[in-house]
């Protein structure tokens, strides 16, 4: 049995399901493929200032031409203190809050788009989850990252099959810098114009603005070496200026860098700085 047909056995023996959508390939394809195997299903988004505006729109499309039940809902994470001090387990109060309001909301078990390789990682959002009986398909189906990329190209979802990973805006604040709503905006406007210039010198997969006290780090994700004494690495320099002044956020400007990208580099475990 492939992958694809045990997803949809397992999918269509238990929904159907309300799908929680970011806008990523995991949680895209799966809300593809559930509502495929059962039209009840129901899709939710949650905007916020940390989620992308191409993100909502990559949503608002798939949602138009799959023909799903969408609902577009505000968690309100944003307003929560102990998610603007932006402690390790940050994604727990971001996540309680969007499972809270989808449980709310319908009467169908809530899915997420976690897969087996989530599972290595510390995932504070996965004990939100089991606090509201979140279920999640593609672990019960023991489907991987690559695994589900190979099912959306099965599907012929191209768009989607190697979207980069994009984790939320608030990922690019380092642990322990206050969350600012206004930021995060900006954050995504240099990031499309870094990927946009970027993509003219050098084989691109991917580009993060990185918050760090009084510095923005634009970490470029590429096979080829990444020089920061370079045309591009000015370029980059010159367009995050250009950004965050425009937006008056000269304070991050003291040093901006260019470096290879590091996942994960603006969160910072340290058992101080997780919220009780």
């Amino acid at each position: 049995m492939t992958k694809l047909n045990e997803l949809n056995e397992l999918l269509g023996k238990n929904g159907p399901f309300a799908i929680a959508v970011s806008g990523g390939v995991d949680s895209m394809t799966l809300a593809v493929v559930a509502h495929r195997v059962d039209p009840a299903t129901q899709v939710f988004h949650a905007v916020s200032p940390a989620v992308p505006e191409q993100a909502t729109e990559r949503v608002r499309r798939y949602a138009e031409l799959e023909g799903w039940n969408l609902q577009i809902v505000e968690a309100g994470e944003i307003d929560d203190p102990d998610y603007v001090a932006n402690p390790a387990n940050r994604c727990y109060y971001c996540k309680t809050h969007l499972y809270g309001t989808l449980t709310f909301a319908t009467d169908l078990t809530v899915a997420s788009g976690t897969n087996t390789d989530d599972l290595g990682d510390y995932r504070p959002g996965l004990i939100a989850a089991s606090e509201h009986d979140v279920v999640h398909p593609y672990v019960e189906a023991g489907i991987s990252k690559d695994d589900l990329r190979a099912i959306a190209s099965e599907l012929g979802l191209t768009d989607l099959k190697d979207l980069p990973a994009a984790p939320c805006l608030s990922s690019r604040v380092t642990t322990g810098i206050a969350i600012d709503a206004r930021l995060l905006p900006v954050i995504n406007e240099a990031e499309e114009a870094l990927w946009e210039s970027l993509q003219m010198y050098l084989p691109l997969k991917g580009v993060r603005c990185r918050i760090r006290p009084g510095e923005v780090a634009v970490q470029v994700q590429s096979p080829s070496p990444v020089k920061s004494d370079s045309d591009y690495g000015d370029e980059a320099r010159g367009i995050v200026q250009r950004i965050f002044t425009a937006h008056g956020y000269d304070e991050y400007l003291q040093t901006v860098t260019v470096e290879a990208y590091e996942r994960g580099s603006a969160f910072l475990i340290d058992t101080l700085q997780v919220s009780a």
